[in-house]
């Protein structure tokens, strides 16, 4: 700490001695400049002979990354958004207000840099410096170059540092955003709306979650943060528009983990006149799609595991994957003795006040999912724990719904939309209950929703997909805090000063 404390005081002296020379340390625009890797891909071929005898000038700027002072020259590595390049600094070359002004350069700084490119005798392309910008004053050090910033807690609580000194964290967040370029060209291409739905909910709905609540001071009024997109999205159904997507914010007041945020990234997408059917084949096809255009194919490695987005994926029916692991029939499903027993045998507890249905969900989550490497579909959930999804007509006590497992994690869920008011309104009724006896992630009822079922919503299939999830698999993140730019964290303040990283 204190050889960090010396050098922030000597860059603030520095500082005080360009400002006090009449050079603003914080300079204006630069324009004219060429980004690094455009330079770096129009000479990596160039010879050392052909730069000497056809000489190309050019002007950059980026950080300073990396300096070795040697006498009265220099070697330094300047890093932009694109790509990083040496630049050998010359006193005699910069004159004698240069070279001046060289002197008071710290890893850290942003610069503007003309000068003339040839190769060095170790053949690595390098800017030789002619003049000299200030753009910039860093007065902290950077992290050490060969460690980078490794402590995580620090490395979530300073992104910007991070992605300064760590390119490989860099290179995740590049992949995010052509992951999303690749989605939403996707859907296009197929005829889907991008829209934006409210952020703030007079009633949280469209998932099981507890809500984040504010409060609207003209209106005086409570609001909530939104779960999900979902229930205004279906209104848009209702209101003619056939084929909509979301890509946006949720906020879930719940715990954190590695796959957990209380704020993360969900696509949405509803079509009208389709069932789940279809969405499990355009779900293949997108994943797919998108993994061939940001990795250029569709088999690759996530956290050792071999995941393999070629279609078609499995498709196991809920309680048949129960039957299958615990060695049952589904008729054995279907008696609360035996299901409470199997919850035994699994050393999982049993609640009286819970009916079957839930205490299957308390058997799949915690026998089922773990071992669900996929991409595999589990379809047809129980009614009770869908509110939203529509009955299967030969077995109304299930739904056409799916949830997509992939390296046991659910990347997305999935159903029929539920369209029939009235048995919509009995669904809500009966979270409604649950939630007076004490299940705060029920649904409430939402009257304006149901208002909106009543002028007739088509046959709607619609799924969402989270996010995070899928860039973790797609960047081989085992944490979901390194595929988003500023995870939550606890106040700096109350930190114990040990890592904060949350557990599964």
């Amino acid at each position: 700490m204190g050889t960090e404390n010396d050098q922030y005081t000597q860059r603030v002296k520095k500082l005080q001695t360009l400002r006090e020379g009449g050079i603003d340390p914080y300079g204006a625009r630069f324009s004219g400049k060429m980004s690094l890797l455009e330079i770096l891909d129009k000479h990596n071929a160039a010879t050392k002979e052909s730069l000497e005898a056809q000489p190309h000038s050019y002007r950059i700027a980026g950080r300073l990354i990396s300096l070795r002072r040697f006498g009265k020259a220099a070697f330094a590595h300047i890093q932009d958004g694109s790509g990083r390049l040496q630049v050998y600094f010359k006193k005699d070359r910069l004159g004698e207000a240069g070279a001046a002004l060289f002197e008071k350069v710290d890893i850290g700084d942003t610069l503007g840099i003309d000068g003339l490119l040839f190769r060095t005798k170790t053949d690595e392309l390098t800017l030789e410096a002619k003049t000299l910008t200030f753009l910039s004053k860093s007065l902290h050090p950077l992290p050490e170059k060969w460690h980078g910033l490794t402590d995580v807690e620090l490395r979530y609580r300073m992104r910007y540092v991070d992605l300064i000194s760590n390119p490989d964290v860099r290179q995740v967040f590049l992949q995010r955003g052509k992951i999303l370029d690749a989605i939403r060209r996707f859907l296009n291409e197929r005829g889907f709306l991008e829209v934006e739905t409210p952020m703030m909910h007079p009633i949280p709905g469209g998932a099981a979650a507890r809500p984040f609540v504010t409060h609207h001071n003209t209106l005086d009024v409570d609001l909530y943060l939104r779960i999900a997109p979902e229930l205004y999205l279906k209104r848009l159904i209702v209101g003619g528009f056939e084929r909509v997507f979301e890509i946006n914010r949720n906020f879930r007041n719940e715990g954190m983990s590695t796959i957990h945020n209380p704020e993360f990234t969900m696509l949405e997408f509803y079509m009208a006149y389709a069932d789940y059917g279809e969405l499990m084949s355009l779900t293949e096809s997108l994943f797919s799609t998108v993994s061939q255009e940001v990795l250029g194919k569709t088999r690759f490695e996530y956290q050792g595991t071999e995941i393999d987005f070629a279609s078609p994926w499995e498709r196991l029916p809920y309680l048949e994957a129960i039957a299958r692991k615990h060695a049952v029939s589904l008729d054995d499903l279907a008696d609360a003795k035996k299901v409470a027993d199997l919850l035994r045998r699994a050393a999982l507890p049993v609640k009286e006040e819970d009916s079957i249905w839930k205490q299957l969900n308390i058997l799949f989550e915690e026998t089922i999912e773990p071992e669900l490497t996929g991409p595999v579909f589990i379809i047809d959930y129980p009614t009770e724990i869908s509110p939203l999804a529509k009955r299967k007509p030969e077995q109304p006590e299930l739904t056409e719904r799916f949830e997509l497992f992939i390296a046991s994690r659910e990347i997305a869920n999935a159903f029929s939309e539920l369209n029939d008011p009235k048995d919509q309104r009995a669904r809500f009724e009966a979270q409604v209950a649950q939630r007076d006896a004490g299940d705060l992630e029920a649904h409430q009822m939402d009257e304006d929703y149901l208002r909106a079922l009543e002028y007739g919503m088509p046959p709607t299939a619609g799924e969402g997909i989270g996010i995070d999830r899928l860039v973790m698999l797609l960047t081989n993140q085992s944490s979901i805090r390194d595929v988003i730019l500023f995870p939550q964290m606890r106040p700096e303040s109350v930190d114990s000063g040990t890592s904060q990283e949350p557990r599964e």
